[in-house]
């Protein structure tokens, strides 16, 4: 029940006097927690970020006493929709995050609740120990969650649980008094209640709970059996904030293993898989994971064949990580387990950069299993059933007969080795939750058949809890309803969950969504031409809110500079998805909340490649902008930076003067100023002339016939700001033995005009730019382009800008970079000992990829090392009034705490921007690949001058 209105504003008042920590009750904040990973909206009251252990105090007593429910959240990844609430919601993750200690000796370590599992386990690494169970979400999600929903992971059949490795837990109870509880006795007997709660379930709990390692749904009441050593704590674990609020938890730690083996095993089926893993087991695999390979076809489709290394034949792969007390001894164990699998497909993988791949693969399938074949949304709901190992083959075949018959289809993955199932299923949910309540009864009915549990371990949250009378007994439910009493009486702690549930098919967020289709813009061609498919890509998973300098990838470097959900991509989806709800954001495109959300987005486009769900959170703020300013007086940084082409033309002829009104800061100021960007920035110094009054520039470089014919397009960046650069792409392509036309200030990408969303002006430059090149493309030339932000126009945006036009796909195939064109062609580079610190542009990254910049890299023998994440200039945010900040923090961050450390590295950077941060902000010259190959031919020059 939602709380009233005046109740809700005596608390916020109380707590904005009270509390150190956030306080927000805006529309935006709601926006932002009305949903985690799952199918749910519920719009919160308000948010509270905690700093200390007296505000989660406070604001907990502060609810109890108004009768305001409470919900407590981590990082906000739940899958079963067990941290979201009408009424409180408090997120540890901003600020109680802290490891407390790790201690060696005793392998134990104490944390705060947001504390993010990947950084537990880089604190635990240097002492060789990790915590074992390791969800996929583990670069983003917290021991206070997974603790809440008893997470397991991969390698729980070889670790155990996340309550087989907790200790001791600091709990605030419903009551507001505070336990400190842990397994035997002495802690059991000091709960009221408990002891004669158990004594007459005695039975009960014997029967119906713990009967197999996955049964995570419902309490783990078994563990208060004197046989198990009365844990209490343990019994804590997976409660989903109904019992308690945690402050603190003692955790067991367990050694690394050192360099496992991977076993891939290719199957007709999952199901078929499933029936070989009692065979497997006696080879003690670390885990055990299957993978349908519909996922790893999905991912070919949306990074291309060469994004997966090739594997096994199969409909299914069966992942075996076996150890070793060396890496030799760990293949030869896995090749043991390969000889004795019911499979000829198969390969050994030692541990490495491709075995590391494939488990990536394998954490990304959440969002990978987010769409059907046909490109059709899929939903969690029945997301991770589990069954005893030996049922699992059966329970499979049931299932994907359950699922035929309900015509409904989906992709399967998960914890083969313990039985547990995770799967994406497309629920027609755009018209309501029918079909899903059909499909989830039958579906539990049929796991209770196979022996198993509704969760395997994301817990019941809405998803479940009103389908635990399918596994569980009246006596038995009566257990659990006690158990709560005991530590919520009130029943105000995540109410609805477990114990007097919700309907699985209530406040379901995908059918309150308007449909919206734009009929100018951009083409939304992946989602059928609908904003509301788009937006809804986002599924929560939450990948956006893991550090990208994990070398896993860029996205998403706002977020990671303000540690705000509002600068996450799910943040931002989610703000869009309430815009298409209209309740709580009301005023559509223009409305503040999704402009706030919006603002730190620096389109870089990594969210389009790094979230496993495609999502393309620049195009969508390029359509904002595009619907806000139609027709309006834009910010002055749009006419500016927006429409930097056409200035850099203008001011062509006045270089000398513009470069003297930079070099004398009054005039620099003002001038950054009037133009809508940040004062403390720089003004680009303009070469003496452009590239396109360069003689070089309007003449063909002839080559023998058969040479690989070349049109050079230079970009407006680096025809009216780094000339250089095509004259050295000159010298290189000619080196190469190519026929040379060239292409310079004719055409121009649009690019600005898209970032500020100014789409019509970019269409008609992008139109212009097909009639200029495509008469090269026909005549059998490719483009080659030099700045990536550019030429990813050309891979990605002209494509939804120009859909209709056959020419775009035309030229959007003949495109490549050089480092493309020139390893395409297998020209031999020019060889250089030089050590270079990489930074990629991001779209560069997110479009055409590294791998070929790389390759000629090392072809030439440079020592590189490539930076991970954005620069933080981003093109106009960077420049933009407020985002200085911002931007600075990300290539402090990044690049230059990079350059810091490597002061011996030479910086190579291709993107404009990405040169300008480091001169900008560090002072630190860098240059393009081309200026790297162009000087390392004219030293070979040198030395064989004959």
């Amino acid at each position: 029940m939602r709380p009233g209105q005046k109740t809700v504003q005596s608390l916020v008042d109380e707590l904005r006097t009270r509390l150190d920590g956030d306080v927000d009750d805006s529309s935006l904040a709601k926006a932002l927690y009305t949903s985690d990973a799952t199918n749910y909206r519920v719009v919160p009251s308000v948010v509270v970020l905690p700093r200390s252990r007296n505000d989660v105090l406070v604001a907990v007593a502060a609810a109890r006493e108004r009768h305001v429910p409470v919900t407590v959240r981590g990082a906000g990844t739940s899958m079963a929709g067990n941290s979201i609430g009408s009424g409180l919601v408090i997120d540890f993750s901003r600020y109680l995050n802290r490891i407390l200690s790790v201690d060696p000796e005793a392998r134990t370590a104490v944390v705060e609740p947001g504390v993010v599992l990947a950084d537990l386990e880089s604190a635990c690494a240097p002492h060789g120990l990790r915590f074992g169970p390791d969800p996929a979400s583990g670069t983003r999600c917290t021991v206070g969650g997974m603790i809440g929903n008893n997470a397991c992971g991969a390698h729980a059949m070889s670790y155990g649980r996340t309550a087989d490795n907790v200790l001791s837990l600091t709990w605030l109870t419903g009551t507001g008094e505070i336990v400190t509880v842990s397994s035997g006795p002495e802690t059991f007997d000091a709960v009221p209640g408990l002891g004669d709660l158990v004594d007459r379930h005695l039975s009960v709990l014997r029967k119906e709970f713990g009967r197999f390692s996955r049964q995570v749904s419902g309490y783990s009441l078994d563990h208060l059996l004197p046989e198990k050593g009365r844990n209490l704590a343990a019994a804590l674990v997976g409660v989903e904030g109904t019992c308690g609020v945690l402050l603190e938890a003692t955790l067991r730690l367990v050694p690394r293993a050192k360099g496992p083996a991977l076993a891939v095993l290719g199957y007709r089926d999952l199901a078929t898989a499933a029936d070989d893993v009692p065979n497997l087991l006696p080879f003690h695999p670390l885990a055990l994971e299957g993978l349908d390979t519909r996922l790893i076809d999905a991912l070919r489709r949306a990074k291309g064949p060469d994004s997966v290394p090739d594997l096994p034949k199969g409909g299914c792969l069966l992942l075996a990580e076996v150890p070793g007390d060396t890496p030799d001894e760990a293949e030869q164990a896995a090749r043991k387990l390969v000889d004795t699998a019911a499979t000829d497909q198969s390969q050994v993988l030692p541990s490495g950069e491709q075995s590391a791949r494939l488990w990536r693969i394998r954490e990304d399938a959440a969002g990978l299993a987010g769409r059907t074949e046909k490109g059709d949304q899929a939903w969690p709901g029945w997301e991770d059933s589990a069954v005893p190992p030996e049922q699992l083959g059966d329970y499979l075949r049931a299932l994907a007969a359950l699922l035929d018959e309900e015509g409904l289809t989906g992709m399967a993955y998960g914890h083969l080795g313990d039985g547990c199932v995770h799967m994406r299923i497309d629920f027609p949910l755009e018209q309501d939750g029918n079909l899903m309540r059909r499909f989830l009864e039958r579906a539990a009915v049929l796991v209770a058949q196979h022996g198993g549990s509704l969760s395997g371990e994301h817990g019941d949250g809405r998803a479940r809890s009103e389908l635990l009378p399918a596994m569980y007994s009246a006596e038995a439910l009566a257990a659990m309803a006690e158990f709560k009493a005991i530590f919520d009486p009130e029943d105000y702690l995540n109410p609805g969950i477990v114990v007097h549930p919700l309907p699985v098919d209530a406040d379901l967020r995908r059918p309150r969504a308007v449909e919206l289709h734009v009929d100018r813009g951009f083409a939304f061609t992946h989602d059928g031409g609908s904003v509301t498919k788009a937006v809804h890509r986002c599924v929560g998973v939450g990948k956006c809110r893991a550090d990208p300098r994990d070398k896993r990838g860029f996205m998403c470097p706002s977020y990671i500079a303000t540690r705000e959900e509002k600068d996450s991509t799910r943040g931002r989806a989610r703000v869009l998805q309430e815009m298409l709800n209209g309740s709580v954001v009301q005023l559509g495109w223009r409305s503040p909340e999704v402009h706030e959300a919006l603002d730190l987005c620096l389109s870089c486009k990594a969210c389009s490649t790094d979230c496993p769900t495609g999502i393309d959170m620049a195009m969508y703020k390029s359509q904002t902008l595009y619907e806000s300013f139609r027709g309006r007086i834009r910010p002055r940084s749009h006419y500016s930076l927006g429409r930097l082409p056409q200035w850099l033309r203008v001011a062509a002829p006045f270089a000398p003067l513009a470069n003297l009104m930079g070099r004398i800061p009054p005039l620099r100021k003002a001038a950054l100023t009037l133009m809508g960007a940040d004062s403390r920035r720089s003004l680009p110094k303009l070469p003496k002339a452009p590239f396109r009054w360069d003689v070089r520039s309007r003449r063909r470089h002839p080559a023998p016939e058969g040479a690989p014919r070349v049109l050079l397009w230079v970009d407006s960046f680096s025809d009216g700001l780094d000339p250089e650069i095509p004259r050295d792409a000159l010298t290189v392509l000619e080196a190469a033995g190519c026929d040379i036309e060239v292409s310079a200030g004719e055409a121009c990408c649009g690019l600005t005009y898209i970032s500020t969303g100014q789409l019509p002006a970019a269409k008609a430059r992008l139109r212009n730019t097909l009639d200029v090149l495509i008469p090269h493309v026909r005549a059998g030339r490719t483009v080659v382009g030099l700045e990536p932000s550019c030429t990813a126009v050309f891979r990605s945006d002209l494509l939804e800008l120009l859909p209709d036009d056959p020419r775009a796909k035309e030229l959007a195939g003949a495109v490549k970079t050089v480092a493309e064109f020139l390893t395409g062609i297998e020209w031999q580079p020019p060889k250089s000992a030089e050590k270079l610190l990489v930074q990629p542009h991001c779209h560069q990254y997110s479009v055409m990829g590294y791998d070929a910049d790389r390759a000629l890299l090392d072809g030439m023998g440079c020592d590189v090392d490539v930076s991970a994440g954005c620069c933080g200039l981003a093109g106009n945010f960077g420049m933009e009034q407020g985002h200085y900040e911002v931007s600075e923090k990300i290539a402090r961050g990044g690049i230059l705490a990079k350059a810091d450390s490597e002061p011996e590295r030479a910086i190579l950077a291709d993107g404009f921007s990405c040169r300008t941060q480091v001169g900008d902000l560090a002072g630190l010259g860098s240059r393009h690949l081309v200026q790297v190959l162009a000087e390392a031919l004219r030293k070979g020059e040198a030395r064989n001058p004959g």
